[in-house]
C-alpha cells in the first residue's frame, strides 16, 4: 500500500506523462542524476560525483573538467535538458553561488532548481516545491555541509496535498 506523498507522486506522474519515471523513482533508493558545474563549482562536483557513486546512483556528468574558467549555462543547459527529458531523475548544478546555475536551469521547461543553503532550504525544496534539480554555491557553504545537504535532498520526498495545486500552477507558467 503506498503512502499519500507516494500516491501524489504518482498522480503528478500520470498527469505529466512520466509514469515510468516515478514509478522506478518509488521503487529503488538509487537514482540516475545529471550533475554539472563550471569552474567556480569544479571542486565541489567532483566530491559530490564520488559521494553519490558510492551511494549507489549512476551519475551522468555534464562538466565542466576542470577548474579553468568556463561560461556555466554551456554546462548547465544541457544537465537540466536531461532532467527535463526524463534521461535523469534529478540534477545538482555548481557554481560560485549557485545563484546563475538555478537561474539556467529554471529556464527549461518541467525544471523546478532549487539553490540550497542548508539542510532545512533542501529538505523543504523538496517536500513543498518537489524540486527536481538543487544548485549550490562552493563559495558559500563548506563542503561537509554541501554533502548533508546533497544527502538530505536526495532522501526527503514530495509531501503532495496542498503543494501540488502550486506545482501544477509553476507548470503552467
Amino acid at each position: 500500500m503506498r503512502n499519500e506523498t507516494e500516491m501524489c507522486s504518482i498522480e503528478r506522474a500520470l498527469h505529466s506523462a512520466e509514469v515510468g519515471a516515478v514509478i522506478k523513482e518509488l521503487s529503488k533508493d538509487e537514482m540516475k542524476i545529471a550533475i554539472a558545474s563550471d569552474h567556480a563549482g569544479f571542486e565541489y562536483k567532483e566530491a559530490i560525483r564520488t559521494w553519490l557513486v558510492s551511494h549507489g546512483h549512476e551519475v551522468r556528468d555534464f562538466g565542466t573538467s576542470s577548474d579553468a574558467p568556463v561560461d556555466y549555462p554551456d554546462f548547465i543547459r544541457p544537465a537540466a535538458e536531461a532532467v527535463a527529458r526524463g534521461e535523469c531523475e534529478r540534477g545538482i548544478v555548481l557554481g560560485g553561488s549557485g545563484n546563475g546555475e538555478a537561474m539556467t536551469a529554471n529556464k527549461v521547461r518541467g525544471v523546478r532548481c532549487a539553490l540550497c543553503w542548508s539542510e532545512e532550504t533542501a529538505r523543504l525544496s523538496r517536500q513543498h516545491n518537489d524540486a527536481n534539480m538543487l544548485s549550490l554555491g562552493q563559495r558559500m557553504i563548506a563542503r561537509d555541509r554541501a554533502l548533508r545537504i546533497v544527502e538530505i535532498w536526495l532522501s526527503s520526498a514530495f509531501e503532495g496535498g496542498r503543494h501540488l495545486a502550486r506545482i501544477r500552477k509553476i507548470e503552467a507558467l
